[in-house]
């Protein structure tokens, strides 16, 4: 069963840089499905903002073969090195919405025991450049809407130039996700996101997108001195 990870690391400008001109390979990578390379995004800032796009604070999201593969990646791989000094997160799919070039999809996805348990929503996108205004009309309140919401316990957006944009949330259950979704949350304007999908769905604003949906399994390390970013239910002996 093949394995996904997220990363967050905060690195030199132009270690960061090469890896926006050089990305990772899976030609070059032994194991690696698929990658993407962004820079750091703080969901909800100003459109003209050092916040929107910070190069030096790099995302890296990756699918592997097998753990295997990811563990040589960390101990062996130059930038491996240098993500493993960062926060990451181990990850099992459940669910896909959409499609993007690349990965390589389970058909069928792992179940969680409960509604309760967290969950880790990933979404990337690669934008028709003509609908970049629109898009940050209607996606903006989204932004703010996941950034604010008490359900998530972390929540983050990235980007690539020219086009590719993505956001990453850790839900402190399945449930409290669901309920953004679907525009029921007890939060002041709770059907942000439901109209924003439902634009999209009269106008695309995307050549190509998808939402996966994980079981977080494993998280290591420490983002902007934060720890226990993932909310594991603990279950008490019987």
């Amino acid at each position: 069963m093949s394995l996904f990870t997220f990363h967050l690391v905060e690195t030199s400008f132009l270690s960061a840089l090469k890896g926006f001109f050089l990305p990772p390979k899976p030609t070059n990578i032994s194991g690696l499905i698929h990658s993407e390379y962004l820079a750091f995004m703080t969901l909800g800032s100003p459109i003209f903002s050092p916040q929107r796009m910070q190069i030096g604070k790099v995302v890296f999201f990756a699918q592997w073969e097998n753990e295997a593969a990811f563990n040589n990646f960390l101990k062996n791989i130059k930038l491996g090195k240098i993500l493993a000094k960062g926060w990451y997160t181990k990850l099992i799919f459940l669910r896909q919405w959409g499609y993007i070039d690349g990965f390589k999809i389970p058909e069928i996805g792992t179940e969680i025991d409960t509604s309760n348990d967290p969950v880790v929503a990933f979404t990337i996108a690669r934008m028709k450049p003509l609908q970049i205004p629109r898009f940050l009309h209607w996606g903006r309140p989204v932004e703010r809407l996941v950034r604010d919401h008490p359900g998530t316990s972390f929540s983050s957006a990235a980007i690539r130039l020219p086009n590719t944009v993505s956001t990453f949330s850790v839900w402190k259950s399945q449930q409290e996700m669901l309920d953004m979704v679907h525009g029921h949350s007890s939060i002041p304007k709770p059907e942000r996101h439901s109209d924003a999908m439902k634009e999209r769905e009269r106008k695309n604003f995307h050549f190509q997108f998808t939402t996966l949906r994980f079981k977080p399994i494993a998280e290591f390390g420490e983002w902007e001195s934060r720890t226990n970013i993932i909310p594991f239910r603990v279950i008490e002996p019987k």
